[in-house]
């Protein structure tokens, strides 16, 4: 892909049509224990409705994945961004700053009026990742996950990402 070309990144949600391309994505083998499997994260979105399983696309290409969710309970609710992965192909080259901030708008879209705050979660030795969300404004609220992940919240600013 030209890296000189303007992105026109779009999220599909995986469905049957796009399932086993979505499936196909890969890291490099030091990310590997950074994030679950497309698999289990598929897994996961059928046993949980709230999740929302995406792929990520520039224009008709296929670059990455992300699942999101807003959970009600318990109140006020919690809106999360789980997953981001971006193929090995396309890592380096901007794709997940421009994912971010895309899937940002699109929470906001989607929920804005539900939370003013968006989580995630992430491993301490993710330190790429880590530069990344703290760049867009992310910040650790000394929290954990159930996995031990540290957690991050990005707050958004006058009604809007």
């Amino acid at each position: 892909m030209d890296l000189n070309k303007e992105k026109q990144l779009h999220f599909e949600l995986v469905n049957d049509n796009n399932r086993q391309e979505v499936k196909s994505l890969s890291l490099f083998s030091e990310q590997v224990g950074f994030i679950e499997t497309v698999d289990e994260c598929l897994q996961e979105a059928n046993e949980i409705k709230a999740w929302r399983p995406v792929g990520i696309y520039d224009r008709e290409q296929l670059v990455g994945f992300a699942m999101y969710g807003y959970f009600p309970e318990p109140a006020p609710g919690q809106l999360w961004l789980d997953r981001l992965l971006i193929d090995k192909k396309y890592q380096g080259q901007g794709y997940g700053r421009q994912s971010v901030l895309a899937l940002l708008h699109r929470l906001y879209a989607e929920y804005g009026s539900e939370t003013g705050t968006v989580y995630l979660s992430v491993y301490m030795d993710n330190s790429p990742a880590i530069r990344l969300y703290e760049s867009i404004g992310f910040r650790f609220n000394g929290k954990y996950d159930s996995k031990g992940e540290h957690i991050m919240e990005y707050h958004f600013t006058e009604g809007r990402p």
